[in-house]
């Protein structure tokens, strides 16, 4: 058996030693929050020794809310992961916590309502996570103004927004001042109301830390590659690790298996029963990202595409992106590939929107893509089909959850974990994932005050970002020697990370906004992680290039020699 050198490291000292391998400022991190995924070996045995009441297949969004709510009732449960946490779609969406408006007019009633009061939930658990921002809806006519109204009306009403958070209607004058670098020209006005940004990634981070906390054993970077039919029931799954080096596997036993793999669950449903007819419908979504000062809308702006439909322009850290495209995708990829059209369908809406201008590839830093895994709904449009989740069962017994939205992940694994309970007659503790704080929200200080704070000894815009990544946790790695090295030893020693990718990416969101994508900073992380994960030279430098490559690829169809002008 093959394994790497981190986990010869980890191996031959216990937790209290590693906590010498940290700068001094971090030493305070160590927390029932932490979760290090560096004792592979040992958490393999466990998992080949242990039978759980629930086994997640899974480390998105969906998967992480369930293992919180499960382990927070007492269930015990285990969770893998076939890559890192949120690789998935669970990195790649708009990064938004809305209510669901533009699913009105289709009618999705409940799916709106839902995602409209979910939102303020995460607001109170997670305000780090749930940061106000003004949506901007322009409209040409007065009839259409009337008709955005009557939409608002209906939304707030379902989704009983508080009164601050009302939405305010502006006329041309105040619409040019509100948005001055918006092309107010074919408007009469626009309609003003408050939505919530968020990092996904670190949203099921954050849930996975929670889980993890209530008991719950996970594991990343580990794939589920075939079940054990018993009795006509899916009693045992084989894992295999998916790292780098390693070969390690494990059987592991559970009373019921959920499968919550998003764009993956066909595939897992294949293990189950390889006849099984497909469930899933994917599209794909990019997003570009540019510099504010080329873009500078002041909140998210909502315009539209050449096709009819919305697309966000949204204020992010120094930079604004845009998107989404949304187009049917054959392919279950974690890095899908972007084509030119996608990019010139971003830019030209970016261009006829804004007065700036104009935008075009040479000012895009960075991008990414994902794919959506929404339940088939055959000779619709992509952008029709229903974001509804829903819950079946599999030939083997094994319990499956796909579609959803983000905003309303926390209300959908209450659902799956209360049929959880009632299939395996349990007696358990009442939902509670609506009033516990996530890692990082459990502050009695504003986002405001932490950034005032941090304000003191760094720039302004820099002690934003860390306080919207971190929350609570942020002056810790503010006041560190170097915060970007405390970035990545927290990665390491708090949120699971194993591999640069993993803080470039998910844990930091470097490489969609930073200068640079985050390529300067790539040297400084991997220097900070090397002690931690026992990395040679060699194995360093093999992350910093792989990271590189990575972003070539993703950036390979966008051509700063072509004009984007719409």
């Amino acid at each position: 058996m093959r394994i790497s050198h981190y986990q010869i490291t980890c191996n031959a000292h216990n937790v209290h030693s590693e906590t010498a391998l940290l700068t001094p400022k971090l030493e305070n991190f160590m927390s029932d929050h932490a979760l290090d995924m560096r004792s592979r070996i040992g958490t393999f045995a466990t998992w080949n020794a242990t039978t759980y009441d629930v086994v997640i297949i899974g480390g998105g969004i969906t998967g992480a809310g369930i293992a919180r709510d499960a382990a927070e009732r007492g269930l015990s449960v285990a969770l893998v992961e076939a890559q890192d946490f949120a690789t998935g779609t669970s990195s790649r969406s708009s990064k938004m916590i809305h209510g669901g408006l533009r699913y009105l007019p289709q009618g999705d009633i409940p799916l709106v309502k839902e995602a409209a009061s979910e939102r303020q939930i995460l607001r109170r658990i997670a305000p780090h996570l749930a940061r106000k921002t003004q949506f901007v809806l322009p409209a040409t006519s007065a009839a259409g103004i009337a008709k955005l109204r009557a939409g608002m009306w209906a939304f707030e009403k379902l989704g009983k927004v508080p009164a601050e958070d009302k939405h305010q209607v502006l006329n041309k004058k105040e619409f040019t001042q509100q948005e001055p670098a918006a092309n107010t020209d074919p408007f009469s006005g626009a309609v003003l109301y408050p939505e919530f940004l968020t990092n996904d990634a670190r949203l099921t981070i954050a849930n996975i830390r929670a889980a993890k906390a209530a008991g719950a054993d996970v594991l990343n970077y580990a794939s589920v590659t075939s079940f054990k039919i018993e009795n006509g029931r899916a009693t045992a799954a084989r894992v295999s690790s998916t790292h780098d080096g390693e070969t390690l596997e494990a059987e592991v036993r559970a009373k019921l298996f959920i499968n919550a793999a998003g764009p993956w669950v066909d595939a897992v449903r294949a293990l189950e029963d390889e006849t099984q007819a497909p469930k899933l419908t994917l599209t794909k979504g990019i997003h570009i990202v540019v510099p504010h000062a080329v873009a500078p809308v002041k909140g998210t702006l909502i315009i539209q595409a050449p096709d009819k439909r919305s697309v966000f322009a949204v204020p992010r850290h120094g930079f604004t992106y845009f998107g989404t495209t949304d187009t049917f995708y054959d392919k279950t990829q974690y890095w899908p590939h972007v084509e030119k059209d996608d990019i010139d369908y971003l830019l030209q809406s970016a261009n006829k929107a804004l007065s700036v201008g104009p935008i075009t590839h040479n000012d895009i830093t960075s991008l990414w893509s994902g794919t959506r895994p929404l339940i088939s709904q055959p000779g619709k449009k992509p952008s029709d089909i229903s974001r509804k989740d829903e819950i079946w069962t599999g030939p083997g017994g094994v319990l499956i959850i796909a579609g959803g939205k983000l905003s309303a992940y926390r209300k959908m694994a209450e659902r799956i974990v209360d049929q959880c309970i009632q299939t395996l007659g349990l007696t358990a503790k009442p939902c509670v994932t609506d009033t516990t704080p996530l890692p990082g929200g459990e502050s009695t200080h504003s986002i405001e005050e932490i950034t005032a704070k941090l304000s003191a000894n760094m720039p302004p815009a820099q002690a934003l970002r860390l306080a919207e990544l971190y929350g609570s946790e942020a002056e810790k790695i503010a006041t560190a020697p170097s915060p970007l090295q405390a970035e990545a030893e927290h990665a390491v020693t708090h949120e699971g990370a194993l591999t640069l990718e993993d803080v470039w990416v998910r844990r930091t969101a470097r490489a969609w906004f930073a200068p640079g994508a985050g390529l300067p900073d790539l040297a400084q992380l991997a220097s900070a992680m090397r002690p931690l994960l026992g990395w040679s030279p060699e194995e360093q430098a093999k992350q910093i290039l792989q990271c590189e490559q990575r972003h070539a690829d993703v950036m390979r169809n966008v051509s700063p020699t072509v004009s984007s002008t719409s």
